[in-house]
């Protein structure tokens, strides 16, 4: 999988599926990115507002992201 702009080595997703109180199937996911990434993009554990500190990813990627945003996992 993509993950404009952080590595595959920086990324880590779960999955946890279970049943809920209803009977019915739920799945939900965690997604995990390295603090030194976040970093990178003015982001990190320790900000304390939400104020962006940092430069934006470049325009491409947001783009990427919007265009592949309906694709799912597998193209």
């Amino acid at each position: 999988m993509d993950w404009r702009p952080f590595g595959a080595d920086r990324v880590r997703i779960d999955l946890a599926c279970g049943v809920d109180t209803e009977g019915r199937r739920r799945g939900w996911y965690t997604v995990r990115v390295a603090a030194g990434s976040l970093r990178a993009l003015g982001l990190h554990p320790d900000q304390p507002t939400a104020r962006v500190t940092g430069p934006s990813p470049p325009r491409w990627w947001h783009a990427a992201a919007e265009r592949d945003a309906g694709r799912g996992p597998w193209g």
